[in-house]
């Protein structure tokens, strides 16, 4: 299911409409399909696999690029800060049932937050631009697209989580 998880991340991770220096990707899809399908120490480890899988060369990041310039460059903090957003959303909906899903919602939102300070932080100290101006490029033009994703990604969410756990696929504390 790891490796499964991986390769959804491979096949959504680069599909990116470039706006900017910062594209509109389907990461963030992809990070929370996988802390709701493997819960959150698999589906972070999953997500974790395919930044490594990027790290060393492989064309899984946004515009099918891959390899240390990628992960280190301008948007390299949002590529390592989906590592904490999987393992806040992830911690949230483990220990919340889907009749909880507000806390699924309140789990999401505080990881991309986080997510979004990592990636906004290492985005100014790369290129010496204020905050004001890093919000402006790096996270205003992107609210409401994620907001979207949350959304489909919850429904999507759930929905896998039971039908994985109905097919004996995958056993899950909270359902």
């Amino acid at each position: 299911m790891c490796a499964i998880m991986t390769a959804l991340c491979c096949i959504l991770g680069p599909l990116s409409i470039p706006i900017g220096a910062v594209p509109i990707s389907l990461t963030v899809i992809s990070v929370y399909l996988c802390v709701y399908s493997l819960g959150c120490i698999k589906g972070s480890l999953a997500y974790l696999v395919y930044m490594l899988l990027g790290l060393v060369g492989l064309p899984v990041f946004s515009g099918y690029q891959g390899g240390p310039a990628k992960l280190f460059g301008v948007t390299g903090g949002y590529i390592i800060g989906f590592i904490f957003m999987a393992l806040i959303a992830g911690f949230f909906i483990d220990h919340f049932s889907s009749k909880h899903w507000y806390m699924h919602l309140v789990g999401m939102v505080l990881g991309l937050a986080v997510c979004y300070a990592f990636g906004t932080i290492y985005f100014m100290l790369q290129t010496n631009m204020s905050l004001q101006a890093t919000l402006t490029v790096c996270v205003y033009p992107f609210l409401a697209f994620d907001a979207i994703k949350i959304a489909f990604s919850m429904v999507a969410g759930i929905a896998i989580r039971r039908a994985l756990a109905a097919a004996h696929l995958m056993s899950y504390k909270k359902l």
